[in-house]
């Protein structure tokens, strides 16, 4: 899953003002982000399970970032800082949504997602595995760029009919043009990702 993730941020960025949506965008994506130069330096691998290792057709071993316990502490930390920009409220959402992403990812991956770091105690691990229903899981991820779009949209727009004045109102258009341009970039990128481009 990657445009889900961002549908969900653009939900949450509906009912919450006080927290800017770059950084509900980037706390949806950070156990990702973390995952990168992991992923680069050998740390953490993926593993494709079909000739074209296209959507959903890779077990990740994520074993630091994407385990249980390593999602939660990268959450506490995101959350502490955010909370000294956006208060205790908005470190809250923010640590919420970095969580999110486990959440999200325990659908639709395999089992490869440990509990402790490292997968210290070779525990099970986790995963249910909806990758395995390709029209299911990007049904879902289609969901929640939906909701995400609709919800961001009727905030952006219910807040302009309430614009005092025009400045209010030009950010209005600026907060949609960029609303319709990230949801198209989303609807893209799922299509790149389920197609196996890149």
């Amino acid at each position: 899953m990657f445009a889900g993730h961002f549908g969900l941020a653009a939900a949450i960025k509906s009912k919450e003002s006080n927290v800017p949506l770059w950084s509900l965008m980037l706390s949806t994506q950070l156990l990702d982000v973390f995952f990168v130069p992991l992923y680069l330096t050998g740390v953490e691998t993926m593993e494709p399970i079909a000739d074209n290792g296209g959507y959903g057709e890779s077990i990740i071993h994520a074993d630091y970032t994407h385990s249980l316990l390593g999602a939660l502490l990268i959450a506490v930390i995101a959350g502490l800082l955010a909370r000294k920009a956006w208060g205790k409220r908005g470190g809250f959402v923010i640590a919420a949504v970095v969580f999110s992403h486990w959440l999200l990812d325990l659908l639709v991956h395999r089992s490869d997602m440990p509990i402790f770091p490292g997968n210290l105690g070779d525990l099970p691990l986790l995963g249910f595995g909806l990758w395995k229903l390709q029209a299911f899981s990007i049904g879902l991820e289609l969901a929640l760029i939906a909701a995400g779009a609709v919800l961001y949209f009727y905030s952006v727009l219910s807040r302009a009919k309430n614009a005092a004045n025009a400045q209010q109102r030009e950010s209005r258009k600026r907060a949609i043009l960029a609303g319709t341009v990230m949801g198209a970039f989303l609807i893209l990128s799922l299509i790149v990702d389920v197609m196996g481009i890149g």
